[in-house]
């Protein structure tokens, strides 16, 4: 009579320890699932900064030429 409750005690506590490895487990891959997409996300900024920058140079080129053919115009 007296195995019965250790016996219970020791599936009991098996299974719990179980539980916390793969709780644990998922807890990791979803760690590492967040550092890929925070990876991903600044590659995505990287880009976008890069895509500003040419913006911004285009404008700055555009600007300086209709400046020089107003001064042109006004010659």
């Amino acid at each position: 009579m007296n195995r019965r409750p250790c016996t219970a005690l020791v599936r009991n506590t098996t299974l719990f320890m179980a539980s916390l490895v793969l709780l644990a487990g998922c807890g990791a891959e979803v760690a590492g699932g967040a550092a890929v997409v925070g990876g991903l996300q600044a590659q995505q900024l990287r880009q976008a900064q890069q895509q500003q920058a040419q913006v911004v140079d285009g404008l700055k080129a555009a600007q300086a030429a209709g400046m020089a053919r107003a001064a042109s115009a006004g010659d």
